[in-house]
């Protein structure tokens, strides 16, 4: 690959931000463009993905005086899209269609469209409508129930959940931009109230308002940037079976066939990275995509957390800046932001020592993917 992340912005996190998405998604770019010492004028192309509420490309575009872009994309998903729209960036800039690309996501995911809040009448559209007899509505029912499968198979508790909640939110009391920095006990994880069986509040991702930016630019664009590098090595995605009750081994998600096929491609191993920002729209994404990836064997991540192998000093250091789960879901765009921190050196208190390799991974379920970041130029 000869593409690189060369800025990143983002504005602050919050429960109300009294703004729109578009007025968010400009501030984060302009930061992000600032951030790679670059004008708005050098950014060519723009992509982001929406559901629930979201502004397009032309909107940000205009906000940043521009007159138009030579590339531009809007998707319709969450957080299975997150690898997808970095790869296809990179692949639009070495196929020459434009020398650099915006990748951002800005939602009031708080204070707006939240999934769990419904106006007027229940409309359950496409293959969802077949599961909504069956009590299949929002996420946290799907995800619950793989969860509950996990536990048939493998003897997965409540606590190995817990462990990850707990380990993200120590993370994310050194971080001043996460939103949920108070300290987590197992006793307070398990006073938690039950959303979807067996999902606690503390299960769950916390919801913001806010956007983060990612400016991603070719090795002649990033040898003037003010920015060091941080390389993309390579990708993957997995899309997966058409709904989320139709795959054969719901204690699995796509990251059993991702992971393997990742460092297949990059001749890479889990043992090689030093930062692993895991998907965390809830605990047990971590834990599905943790084995799927190869870091543990199903049924032990919850030992692996509780030995202190997810953090400073283990083997890998899962979601340092708290993740979805403590700092804020962005859609996982945050993540991709945290990588790039983390491989500058500049992510300060929570800095990863000589962090040089990043995972980032991406979605839940039958969809989803990953990207691996490096210092160094591959």
């Amino acid at each position: 690959m000869t593409v690189a992340i060369v800025g990143i912005g983002r504005t602050g996190y919050s429960r109300r931000s009294g703004r729109t998405p578009r007025a968010m998604a400009v501030e984060a770019a302009r930061a992000a463009i600032a951030d790679a010492g670059l004008a708005a004028r050098d950014v060519e192309g723009m992509s982001t993905y929406q559901s629930n509420d979201s502004c397009f490309p032309q909107e940000v575009a205009w906000g940043l005086g521009l007159d138009g872009l030579t590339w531009g994309s809007a998707a319709f998903g969450g957080g299975n899209l997150v690898a997808d729209q970095i790869a296809t960036a990179a692949a639009v800039i070495e196929a020459g269609l434009a020398k650099s690309v915006l990748v951002y996501r800005s939602l009031n995911g708080r204070s707006g469209h939240r999934l769990g809040t419904v106006d007027g009448p229940v409309e359950i559209a496409g293959e969802f409508q077949f599961d909504a007899p069956a009590g299949f509505i929002v996420p946290p029912q799907w995800f619950a129930m793989w969860a509950r499968r996990h536990q048939h198979l493998y003897g997965s508790t409540s606590e190995d959940l817990g462990h990850i909640a707990i380990q993200q939110r120590a993370h994310a009391s050194v971080n001043p931009h996460a939103v949920m920095r108070e300290p987590l006990t197992m006793d307070s994880y398990l006073a938690g109230r039950w959303i979807n069986e067996p999902f606690r509040v503390f299960d769950c991702t916390a919801e913001v308002d806010g956007a983060v930016a990612i400016l991603l630019a070719g090795a002649d664009v990033a040898a003037d940037c003010a920015q060091p590098p941080v390389w993309l090595v390579d990708s993957v995605n997995h899309h997966g079976a058409s709904g989320w009750t139709a795959w054969p081994d719901m204690s699995q998600m796509y990251s059993a066939k991702a992971g393997p096929e990742l460092w297949a491609k990059t001749g890479l191993n889990p043992s090689d990275m030093d930062v692993a920002c895991m998907y965390d729209c809830f605990t047990y994404t971590v834990m599905a995509t943790m084995e799927g990836f190869g870091f543990c064997e199903p049924g032990t991540v919850g030992e692996f957390f509780a030995k202190g192998r997810a953090t400073y000093g283990g083997d890998v250091v899962v979601n340092p800046h708290g993740g979805l789960l403590s700092e804020g879901y962005i859609h996982g765009l945050n993540h991709h932001y945290e990588a790039a921190l983390q491989l500058r050196g500049q992510a300060e208190n929570r800095q990863v020592p000589d962090a040089r390799l990043a995972l980032v991974t991406a979605g839940g379920g039958p969809g989803g993917g990953a990207n691996i970041y490096a210092k160094e130029r591959p």
